[in-house]
């Protein structure tokens, strides 16, 4: 099942990636993280297909804000953090949960993963992680309710996923990450690398995600920290640059 998977980013806001997950091309989709109604609703009408259910990864509103608008047109399962804020939320999940979301053939692993905010999960299938605002491509996102010992850890449950897992998260962030990639590991020339490559990505307006946890372990600062004082010494940094 998993390599005629189609997934499908959808362009929200500034630079979120709202993800259209699909067991066959036309077949319904799976949603991840609908901030905005009106790209999905555009997108399934241009492909002609239907919603099958819906991933929530964290409670901010661009992740979430089109979660309601959704459900007032489709009659759907929603899976996401049990946070009773998130009005919608029909299958609340913990860590190491596993489910089947309808419209799929793969199932799924619930990972915790607070660091950016308390309520943040991600979700694991084989060769696939959805991990919202807790790692992107050459960093990882802010730490607005967690502390650095959650957040690091978080990180390293993900590191510790097979190396050829494709990273899908919801910000293409990635120019810019790497620019502080640059600035922490002046040495590393995978950074360096990376930046070409991305900078020809952007040029073309192509999206430089997914991702693979292989090239992050060579390219992230963050998932190369080795303590929670490192992590937080490094995030602090990245908040200033």
């Amino acid at each position: 099942m998993t390599s005629v998977m189609k997934i499908t980013p959808l362009p929200a806001f500034d630079d979120n990636y709202i993800w259209a997950i699909q067991p066959t091309e036309h077949a319904p989709a799976v949603i991840v993280d609908p901030g905005d109604e009106a790209p999905v609703l555009r997108w399934l009408d241009e492909q002609q297909t239907e919603l099958a259910s819906i991933l929530i990864t964290h409670h901010h509103w661009d992740h979430t804000d089109g979660l309601l608008p959704l459900l007032n047109q489709f009659d759907v399962p929603v899976y996401g953090p049990d946070n009773p804020k998130i009005e919608g939320i029909s299958t609340p999940l913990r860590e190491g949960e596993r489910f089947t979301p309808a419209g799929l053939g793969e199932e799924f692993q619930v990972l915790e993963t607070p660091g950016h905010t308390l309520d943040h999960i991600s979700f694991y299938s084989k060769g696939m992680l959805f991990c919202g605002d807790t790692l992107f491509s050459a960093g990882c996102g802010r730490m607005f309710e967690g502390n650095a010992p959650q957040f690091f850890k978080s990180l390293r449950k993900l590191a510790e996923l097979p190396a050829a897992t494709r990273i899908y998260c919801t910000h293409e962030y990635t120019a810019a990450n790497l620019r502080f990639a640059a600035a922490a590991e002046p040495e590393n020339t995978a950074i360096r690398e990376a930046q070409q490559e991305v900078k020809a990505l952007r040029e073309d307006q192509q999206p430089t995600l997914p991702s693979t946890l292989a090239r992050e372990l060579q390219i992230n600062p963050f998932l190369r920290t080795k303590s929670a004082d490192e992590f937080a010494r490094l995030r602090k940094w990245k908040d200033e640059f």
